[in-house]
């Protein structure tokens, strides 16, 4: 056991840190624990969840197939011409798209999609861009968290679980949207001032050509008409009988099929580093669970709450949120799902303790720039583009975010499972 919490804690400091990818630490973290025999080869790979890995991996396939037609970009321009212009509806309609694009493809995806679309808007209307980058890495964040397929830490809670598509948007979709009606709201009024915009700047704006963004009209016609039958297929895949990974990976296999796109191109879409860091990460906690850490962190959380239900509910949300902030929501939520399972143990059938740790993992991946894949690789972006946004210039904007969402969730928990 000491080995395997030593191993796994060395690893989540190295991946705060950034020092090294934090994929290379992941598979070497879990190359340590198979080699030291801390977990059997055999249970190694029982415990990697090929559910989640196979749902990532089809969702990405299906994005990159779609994302060549330029329809992203198409409504991104969308987004900022039907706002004419003015500061309040360009927030609002950039925010709102990156949270619908967040719940339905996911949030990572998103931001890769609609920040360098946000520089080209910013630029047209002669602004700073950062205060809308960081609301769409914050509301891309709370509208990931309305779907099962909308942040990593619930397509991991999804894995676990047989929890449906339509349980969690019934279950996260209405707190999402009230959070993040407040949150943006909110960031815009404090981003105000930096958002004022010049009569000249609105026309040039409304001069973008967005129909001239689709690049493949006939690949458009191919592929999109997929993707949305596929996100409707998630609506009922526990009615037909099929996991989340087959709804994926069967979209994906019938866009490959109607494309007329290099196989090989389109393979290179899949972003292979965080399909690996699955893997690793998923057998550094099977170690975690097999010498019994796990259920020593639960018994001692259990003990903490004296099995209380409400204590037990409002603990996992808050040390989810914080957990997550420190660390990165992705292993955060991997390592608390084993723990959330014992602590449901005594309240068998009781799904509120799984929209608790959902709710706290995908809204404390707002609280630092290290939080949630996402932000990272917004800021990645900026930083590429000559406007880089600083650990601290995030904080000030994610600290807040997080503890208004936080609250709201809190509220929520009460109303509707206490």
């Amino acid at each position: 056991m000491a080995l395997a919490v030593g191993i796994f804690a060395v690893a989540l400091v190295l991946i705060a840190t950034e020092w090294v990818h934090r994929t290379k630490i992941a598979l070497l973290g879990a190359g340590l624990v198979v080699v030291s025999q801390t977990i059997e080869q055999e249970q190694a790979i029982e415990a990697i969840d090929f559910n989640t890995i196979g749902l990532l991996a089809g969702m990405m396939l299906m994005v990159k197939l779609t994302e060549t037609t330029g329809v992203y970009t198409y409504l991104a321009i969308r987004a900022g011409q039907l706002s004419r212009g003015r500061p309040l509806a360009v927030v609002m309609s950039l925010a709102g798209t990156t949270a619908v694009l967040s719940a339905f493809l996911d949030n990572l995806t998103t931001v890769l999609l609609v920040v360098p679309i946000t520089f080209l808007l910013a630029d047209a209307l002669d602004i700073d861009p950062i205060p809308l980058v960081i609301i769409e890495i914050i509301v891309s964040n709370i509208g990931g968290t309305a779907t099962l397929i909308g942040d990593p830490p619930n397509i991991i809670i999804a894995g676990a679980t047989d929890l449906s598509f339509m349980a969690f948007i019934t279950n996260l979709g209405p707190i999402a949207a009230v959070a993040f009606a407040v949150v943006t709201a909110v960031l815009y009024l404090a981003y105000r001032s930096k958002l004022q915009v010049a009569p000249e700047a609105r026309q040039r704006v409304m001069e973008l050509d967005a129909a001239g963004a689709i690049e493949d009209h006939d690949e458009l016609r191919r592929t999109v008409p997929i993707l949305v039958g596929t996100i409707l297929l998630f609506f009922v895949h526990k009615a037909v009988g099929l996991e989340p990974a087959t709804v994926a990976l069967a979209g994906a296999t019938v866009m490959l099929m109607v494309s007329r796109q290099q196989l090989e191109e389109t393979l290179s879409g899949i972003e292979w580093p965080t399909l690996f860091f699955f893997l690793g990460l998923f057998v550094m906690v099977g170690a975690l669970e097999e010498t019994g850490a796990i259920e020593e962190v639960a018994h001692g959380i259990g003990n903490l709450t004296d099995g209380d239900r409400t204590a037990e509910l409002l603990g996992i949300t808050w040390i989810a949120a914080i957990g997550s902030g420190v660390v990165d929501n992705i292993p955060f939520t991997a390592t608390m799902v084993p723990v959330v399972r014992e602590l449901q143990a005594g309240n068998a059938g009781d799904d509120a303790y799984w929209w608790a740790l959902a709710l706290g993992a995908c809204f404390g991946g707002n609280f630092t720039l290290i939080a949630a894949a996402a932000n990272v690789a917004a800021a990645g972006m900026a930083s590429k583009a000559g406007t880089p946004i600083t650990f601290m210039t995030f904080l000030r904007a994610g600290v807040p975010a997080t503890l208004i969402s936080m609250t709201l969730a809190t509220a929520y928990i009460a109303l509707r499972y206490l």
